[in-house]
């Protein structure tokens, strides 16, 4: 029966990875056939690259791992590994952890690496992301492209074969959203990107409980909105200090098409709600002390400083004088406390009653 399933999660997995490998190709393609760019005004690879010394294999491995993005993979991990503990309610197998965390970083991959091919045209307009090695030419479309599809049908039969075929199907899941919803679809096409492209980075708390349990549980989905409703207050803030950046490439954040006073509005109604969020696992999973003291300081915080970056935008504060990349670094400081609690909590339980 596992074997079955795991075959029908691979070949699900190539057909995704297939289509993906179909887009990208014939984009490449069609850039190649008319003098130096698509239709699209994307780049191809520069014929004099050719002429250029070749990379030496270390160059070439430290390109295809920046083609990844680890500090997103990170970023994702962190909130994988503190579901696995409270799943277990205690610690999990190191192999069962070995595993999902190989699995995530493999996916998130793939993930990344097909955003930074579909991407490289913005890219290189914008200073953030002009020496990523789609726009410097250190990797190939063609090549950067069979890389994400080798890296997606790996995970998945990675995750199916090892972990269980729901963490694959959620790995593969988590690929798509990605690769496909937010690069393709929401990225260039509405402001609400971040809003509903962020689903895709909320699958690592799904995946880390259902690698532990093989069922995706409330306390997991309650750790998914927590995420959810933390993303855009953790990336507005970004947005808001490389604004120019995306304006020039064309992409409409909301920080782009609305005045720092809006956006600072919405980042406290995001702050707001994920705090409160963050709360509700109280009672679902149920969780101790040690969860809800850090919850609550860490979240009075987070919004302290989301009020703060609200009150300098009605001051009349624009661009460094906002001082959003204060909010936008607490943000990681904020999701690590938060997931190290989720991870503690069930090893050092007081109830609260």
């Amino acid at each position: 029966v596992s074997l079955h399933l795991a075959l029908g999660a691979a070949i699900w997995g190539l057909l995704v990875t297939g289509a993906l490998v179909g887009w990208y190709a014939a984009r490449a393609a069609y850039g190649d056939a008319t003098a130096g760019t698509g239709a699209t005004g994307r780049p191809v690879e520069d014929p004099a690259a050719a002429a250029a010394p070749a990379p030496t294999m270390r160059e070439r491995v430290s390109a295809y791992v920046a083609l990844t993005k680890p500090r997103i993979i990170e970023l994702l991990l962190v909130t994988t590994v503190p579901v696995m503990f409270l799943a277990e309610r205690g610690v999990p197998s190191v192999w069962l952890v070995v595993a999902t965390l190989v699995g995530g970083t493999l996916s998130a991959g793939a993930a990344n690496t097909f955003n930074s091919v579909y991407d490289r045209d913005i890219d290189a307009l914008m200073h953030r992301t002009s020496n990523r090695p789609m726009v410097t030419g250190a990797i190939t479309t063609r090549n950067a492209v069979l890389f994400g599809a080798a890296l997606t049908v790996i995970s998945t039969l990675w995750f199916a074969l090892v972990v269980n075929v729901l963490s694959a199907l959620l790995s593969l899941a988590a690929i798509a959203l990605y690769a496909v919803g937010y690069t393709i679809l929401l990225k260039r096409r509405t402001s609400q990107n971040i809003v509903r492209g962020g689903i895709a980075g909320c699958m690592p708390t799904l995946i880390g409980w259902s690698a532990v349990t093989g069922t995706v549980g409330w306390p997991a989905v309650v750790l998914f909105l927590v995420i959810f409703f933390w993303t855009p207050p953790h990336y507005w803030p970004l947005s808001m200090a490389f604004r120019d950046d995306y304006s020039t490439a064309g992409v409409p954040m909301l920080p782009v098409e609305r005045g720092p006073v809006a956006v600072g509005r919405q980042i406290v109604a995001y702050s707001w709600v994920m705090v409160a969020t963050s709360l509700v696992l109280v009672p679902v999973a149920p969780m101790g002390w040690v969860y809800v003291v850090t919850a609550v300081l860490s979240g009075a915080l987070f919004i302290a400083e989301a009020h703060r970056l609200l009150r300098a935008a009605r001051g009349g504060a624009t661009g460094t004088a906002l001082k959003p990349m204060r909010l936008f670094h607490y943000s990681i400081t904020y999701v690590t406390l938060v997931f190290l609690a989720v991870a503690v909590d069930p090893l050092l339980y007081f109830p609260l009653s």
